[in-house]
C-alpha cells in the first residue's frame, strides 16, 4: 500500500482509541499479556495498517545517553529503570496524538549505542491501544490518559528466573555468532536494575 498523501490522510476517519496501560515488574509477562490479547482478538496476523488493536512499548522512549552516561552504562552504573531514563515529554505527546486518532511515528531505540535510529515505526489509528512498560504509570499526566490500567503481578523469584534465562539464552546466541545484529533486550543492558517497581492498582474510569 502506497503512503497516503496529506489530503488523503486528512480525509480518513480518525478513531479515538481506548487506551490501556499495562505495567508490571521486569519479566512479569507484560508483553506476553499484550500479545495474547492481540491473538485472542484475531489481530496478530492482520496488516498493521488495518489492525483494530495496537501495542506500543515504553522501551521506545528511552532517552539518548550522553557520552558520560554511556560510560556509566558500560560500567553497570546507569539505572535504565529510573523514571528519568525515559523521555516522558515525547511519550506524553505521542500518546496524546494517538488518543486524538492521529497517525504517529514512534522512535526506534538502539540498545547498543543508546541512541535513536533513523528508522521509525508508524502506528495507524486503532480501536484499542495497549501501552506497556515498567513505568508507564509513573508520570501522572501519562497515567491519567489511560482508560484502563492493568498490572501484571508476578512473583519476584519467577521474574528473576525468567530474566536470567533470557540473558543466558542471548549470551549463548552471541557466542555462537547467531546474534546477527539484533538489538539486545533491555534486561541484558549493563546497568540494568533488578528493582521491583511500585505497584499501581488497576482501575477503570
Amino acid at each position: 500500500m502506497e503512503a497516503l498523501t496529506a489530503a488523503e490522510e486528512a480525509e480518513r476517519p480518525h478513531h479515538r482509541p481506548f487506551l490501556i496501560g499495562v505495567s508490571g515488574g521486569t519479566a512479569s509477562g507484560k508483553s506476553t499479556v499484550c500479545a495474547k490479547i492481540m491473538e485472542l482478538l484475531g489481530q496478530n496476523k492482520v496488516d498493521h495498517r488495518q489492525r483494530k488493536v495496537a501495542i506500543i512499548s515504553q522501551d521506545c522512549f528511552y532517552r539518548v545517553l550522553t557520552a558520560e552516561q554511556k560510560g556509566k552504562a558500560l560500567k553497570g552504573q546507569y539505572n535504565f529503570d529510573h523514571p528519568g531514563a525515559f523521555d516522558n515529554d515525547l511519550m506524553y505527546k505521542t500518546l496524546k496524538d494517538i488518543v486524538e486518532g492521529k497517525v504517529v511515528q514512534v522512535p526506534t531505540y538502539d540498545f547498543v549505542t543508546h541512541s535513536r535510529l533513523d528508522e521509525r515505526i508508524t502506528f495507524y489509528p486503532a480501536d484499542v491501544v495497549l501501552f506497556e512498560g515498567i513505568l508507564v504509570f509513573y508520570p501522572q499526566k501519562v497515567r491519567d490518559m489511560f482508560h484502563m490500567k492493568l498490572f501484571v503481578d508476578t512473583d519476584s523469584d519467577v521474574r528473576l528466573s525468567r530474566r536470567d534465562q533470557e540473558v543466558c539464552r542471548r549470551h549463548h546466541s552471541e557466542r555462537r555468532g547467531q546474534h546477527g545484529g539484533h538489538q539486545p533486550h533491555r534486561a541484558t543492558h549493563p546497568g540494568y536494575s533488578k528493582r521491583r517497581p511500585v505497584q499501581v492498582a488497576a482501575r477503570r474510569r
